[in-house]
Parts: structure tokens; sequence; C-alpha cells
């Protein structure tokens, strides 16, 4: 069983390549449906794969920022709770709102911290994601272009005039 998008769209297009041509037809040819409907599934199958990991990141993230918030909240809670203790002693109250500040500051600079850190892994891994997704469609529509230069050079007549958004770089493989 192939393993990648690519592989199957290769293996398809050889079967299609390798086809013989059906009698009294240049331009027809007979291939195994099956076979090239599982090719077709495979290749289906697999796409979801990388929308179903970007949706992992996104939940990832979230759930990654909700903690991040639970533990800025906590160590706002604690730097209250410290700071009302130390209120408690007149002799220690301005010792107390000093303390207290400082640990506010500490708890929001912690927090900014942490979102930005969240964020930023977030906003990679999406990129990263965004990339490969598109390296897959960008494959598919060569494969696709190639099966119909093919197909065109095979049947005698001049190749269809590609859609305007499809852009095939010559790489040196047929």
């Amino acid at each position: 069983m192939a393993s990648g998008i690519t592989e199957l769209l290769d293996m398809l297009y050889e079967m299609i390549d390798e086809a013989r041509n059906m009698p009294l037809s240049s331009d027809k040819c007979i291939i195994e449906r099956d076979k090239a409907l599982d090719y077709l599934e495979d290749i289906k199958a697999q796409l979801p794969m990388e929308l179903s990991e970007a949706k992992k990141l996104l939940a990832s993230r979230a759930e990654y920022l909700e903690k991040t918030k639970r533990e800025g909240e906590l160590i706002r809670q604690q730097a209250e709770a410290e700071a009302k203790r130390i209120l408690a002693s007149d002799e220690l109250t301005a010792r107390a709102r000093q303390m207290g500040n400082e640990m506010m500051r500490q708890a929001e600079e912690r927090s900014r911290e942490l979102r930005r850190a969240a964020n930023e892994y977030c906003e990679d891994a999406l990129r990263r994601t965004e990339e490969a997704v598109a390296e897959a469609y960008d494959e598919i529509k060569q494969s696709r272009a190639r099966f119909r230069s093919a197909a065109a050079a095979a049947s005698g007549s001049t190749p269809a005039t590609p859609h305007p958004d499809i852009h095939i770089e010559a790489d040196g493989e047929d």
C-alpha cells in the first residue's frame, strides 16, 4: 500500500499512462476501475489527516492558553492573598503594598510571556501545517497537469489550455 499522496498519484498516473487504448479509439483507454477508485479513496483518506493535524494544533493552542490563564489567575489570587495577609499588620502596610504590587507585576508579566509563547508556538505549527497542505495541493495540481499532457500526447491532440490558477514549473521530470 502506498504511503503518501504523491506516491498514490504517481501510481494512478502510471496506471492511466500504461492503459491500453480502446478498440477503434485513440483518445480513450481501458483501466481497472476498482484499482483507480482505490487509489482515489486512499488519496481522499490522507488529505483529512493534514486538516485533522491543524485542528489538533488549534485545540492544543486553546488548551494551552486556558492553562496559562488559569495559572495567571492563580498567581494573581496568591498575590492578592499575600497582600491581604501583609496588610493585616499595621507596621507592615507599606511593605505589603510594595510586595503585592511587585507580585502583581510579575504575575502579569508571566501571563503575558506565556500567552506570547503560546501564540508563537501555535503560529509556527499552523504555518508548517499550512505549508504541508499547500505543498500536497501543488503536487496534486502538477500531477493533474502531467496527466492531461500525457493524455493529450497519447491522443495526438494538443493539450488543453491550463487553468489560469495552475502554474507548473518544469523540473526535468516527465
